[in-house]
């Protein structure tokens, strides 16, 4: 089978997690196949024995390898959905979570929908980034309001940095409230600065639920979404969406369509053009962390992206992990946060009684509900609905010895002892036995 003239090798990653597979394998690139066996590809090549999937990641001159080259058996699709960026991204997360590239690559590009992709074919030069009609034509970048980010020492600072195609990177305290202080009104702020520098963003959140909220401050903001014919606004990349949608919103990024992703934990590897912003919410959630091998997390995925293509890193949430924080202790990334007057207004404020103020309270203090508890709900009641919350009565799960205090305990399996209702026998929470006459043993009260 005649080679192609010109580059008549293909580099080829298969689809094999096996660690002393992690590499690239050649083979030769049929002349018939010359035009569509691109970088970024899907391929079937023969590998052991049978056919596997594969992607092509390069084409060269020249093979490494002495022998003869096994050509390739077919291209599956012309569509290139393996962008270097991704690529580099993927290799990236291997390495640092020791796992191998075929593994990250099942994480990082959707299955294949056919019919998909035939719906709305690429457009030549649709990778170039695009501003929104707030950009400068004269090179520089229009302003962008800083809207709520104002409250946050430092925000204002870092939207500009991100419009003028700038790459730092903040750790955002968010405060909690509706109207100027949603947080995702203000993710949509951020992500306008990068659109209108002319660059691409990623917002990566833990539910779908979040996803919506997300789309919703988009539009409210002048983003738009997607659709087919157009060359820019947002897509969702959720796998609850289904294969084809969420494919076709893969292709759009892919193709350089739409420049801006909003999704779920998979959609740290989304292909975005230009990548100029890529934000984190609500870090903290467990369900950012990838439950499949390698395991990598999305907050360390996007700091290693914000690394390999320049963008700024924006990591938000009303709490911090330890990760986090440690990032801001090292220098890495920035906190911005409002100041101390600007939270104590934005915040709930929360009383806690200590043994002095019951004390004070006398008798009263026995009671479900304390006297300035009450005296919070009534002066509540003058301003508003007044939210009350106890413990369901008679719900008790674990149980003690009124006078030492130790821990009542099964005497037959020594599990924990609980009561399940106001007048119900303690029963042991592990073997379900009851534990009528119980009698403590520390104190034998």
């Amino acid at each position: 089978m005649p080679l192609a003239e010109e580059l008549p090798v293909a580099r080829v990653v298969v689809d094999r997690p096996v660690t002393h597979l992690d590499r690239v394998f050649e083979y030769g690139v049929p002349a018939t196949m010359d035009a569509q066996a691109r970088a970024g590809v899907r391929v079937r090549v023969r590998f052991g024995g049978q056919d596997v999937d594969g992607f092509v990641v390069d084409r060269t001159a020249e093979a490494e390898h002495d022998g003869e080259l096994v050509p390739l058996r077919r291209v599956v699709s012309p569509e290139v959905v393996l962008t270097p960026a991704v690529l580099a991204l993927a290799r990236r997360v291997a390495d640092t979570s020791a796992g191998t590239l075929a593994d990250v690559l099942r994480l990082a590009v959707p299955p294949r929908h056919a019919r998909t992709e035939t719906e709305e074919p690429a457009r030549a030069g649709a990778r170039q980034a695009r501003g929104h009609a707030g950009a400068t034509t004269d090179g520089g970048a229009a302003s962008t309001p800083p809207g709520g980010w104002a409250a946050y020492t430092g925000g204002a600072a870092f939207l500009r940095h991100v419009t003028d195609g700038g790459a730092p990177r903040a750790v955002w305290s968010a405060l909690p409230g509706r109207g100027p202080h949603a947080w995702a009104g203000l993710v949509a702020a951020a992500v306008r600065a990068a659109t209108t520098g002319g660059r691409g963003a990623l917002v990566v959140v833990p539910t779908e639920t979040d996803v919506d909220v997300v789309t919703a401050a988009l539009d409210a903001d002048g983003t738009p979404g997607w659709a087919p014919g157009s060359d820019r606004g947002w897509v969702r990349l959720v796998a609850e969406d289904g294969p084809a949608a969420r494919y076709r919103a893969y292709l759009a990024a892919a193709r350089g369509q739409a420049d801006v992703v909003v999704g779920t934990r998979a959609a740290v590897f989304a292909p975005v053009a230009s990548l100029g912003l890529a934000v984190l919410w609500d870090e903290g959630d467990g369900l950012h962390a990838e439950p499949r091998a390698p395991y990598p997390h999305a907050r360390d995925v996007l700091l290693l992206r914000s690394e390999l293509e320049g963008s700024a890193l924006l990591v938000g949430g009303y709490s911090r992990s330890t990760d986090v924080q440690r990032w801001v202790r090292d220098g890495t990334a920035r906190e911005v946060q409002a100041d101390r007057p600007t939270v104590r207004r934005s915040v709930a404020r929360v009383t806690a009684l200590g043994s002095a103020d019951l004390a004070a309270e006398g008798p009263a203090a026995a009671a479900r509900l304390p006297a300035p508890a009450w005296r919070a709900v009534r002066d509540g009641l003058a301003r508003g609905p007044v939210l009350v919350q106890v413990p369901r009565a008679g719900y008790v799960p674990a149980v003690a010895c009124v006078r030492c205090r130790a821990a009542a305990r099964c005497p037959a399996c020594h599990g924990p002892l609980g009561l399940t209702g106001s007048s119900a026998a303690p029963s042991c929470r592990w073997c379900g036995r009851l534990a009528v006459g119980w009698r403590c043993p520390t104190c034998r009260a």
